[in-house]
């Protein structure tokens, strides 16, 4: 029962991967660098390029599941070449961005969006795991907390619920080894609702030392957003901030409710990835 990893190198993706292995299951690890992927002793890698079709049979050979990230150029020739394969079951990384009432036209939604059509156009049994904010996200505060400078936001008081990427990886791993979630699309957040205000009091605890908020203007936060990504993108994002101020965030499902274990909260994660924030000695 091979799985097969896509986005190896990822956060999920391995978290997943060293659960199945650990658990005994045969996992293939997939990258468009196989050889850039450190993976344990015993698991295979394997090139796939999700807009290169001609990576798929080999990538495929012999598997039986899938966890899959999103990808809609080859999608097709992806899914075609996995029934080909034989493959019984896709997990796919996916957004409850996709929930939007926009979905088909948001720019952060129509990405999942589109994919998560091809594979229910495909036939092949999926499961659609649709995480909300990362808890992870916070790591793009990291330079200027380890510079010791204020994080500078046009929101603050957004309300989000955000999720700790393991949690996501325990669920696909039930996912992958039970029959409860097959064919299901999942949204999960995190347990709590919490401001980025919030959170960054949460960093400072956790630091034992002040991190400073300063809001600024959205054509501020737009200019300095726009050097990571699309245009288009950062409006959309910034939007959604801003709706996000009027109150609580909406809680789904958490591992608390699918797996009967407790959600690991924003909390764990700042203890887990303190260094990052770690003042820098230059």
């Amino acid at each position: 029962m091979t799985v097969l990893i896509t986005g190896a190198r990822g956060k999920v993706g391995r978290a997943t991967l060293d659960r199945l292995h650990a658990a005994g299951l045969p996992v293939r690890a997939a990258s468009a660098e196989p050889a850039e992927v450190a993976v344990p002793a015993g698991v295979a890698t394997a090139e796939l390029v999700l807009d290169r079709p001609e990576t798929f049979p080999a990538a495929l050979d012999g598997v039986q599941q899938v966890f899959l990230y999103p990808e809609p150029e080859g999608i097709g020739a992806f899914t075609e070449a996995a029934r080909t394969a034989g493959v019984e079951h896709v997990v796919l990384m996916s957004s409850a961005s996709v929930n939007a009432p926009d979905a088909e036209t948001h720019p952060l939604a129509a990405h999942h969006l589109h994919v998560e059509q091809a594979l229910t156009a495909s036939g092949l049994p999926c499961t659609f795991l649709r995480p909300d904010a990362f808890a992870s996200n916070a790591l793009g505060w990291a330079h200027p907390i380890s510079q010791g400078l204020p994080v500078q936001l046009a929101y603050p008081d957004a309300h989000i619920a955000p999720i700790h990427p393991d949690d996501i990886a325990d669920i696909a791993v039930e996912a992958f080894t039970g029959a409860a979630f097959r064919g299901l699309a999942v949204t999960l957040t995190g347990a709590r609702s919490l401001t980025f205000r919030e959170q960054l009091g949460i960093l400072a605890e956790v630091l034992g030392r002040e991190v400073a908020v300063e809001t600024v203007t959205r054509a501020e936060a737009e200019q300095q957003i726009a050097r990571f990504m699309p245009p288009v993108v950062v409006g959309s994002l910034l939007d959604f901030w801003a709706a996000a101020c009027a109150g609580p965030a909406t809680i789904a499902d958490t591992t608390e409710t699918l797996l009967g274990t407790p959600a690991r909260s924003f909390r764990q994660w700042a203890v887990e990835n303190a260094a990052a924030f770690a003042l820098s000695k230059e």
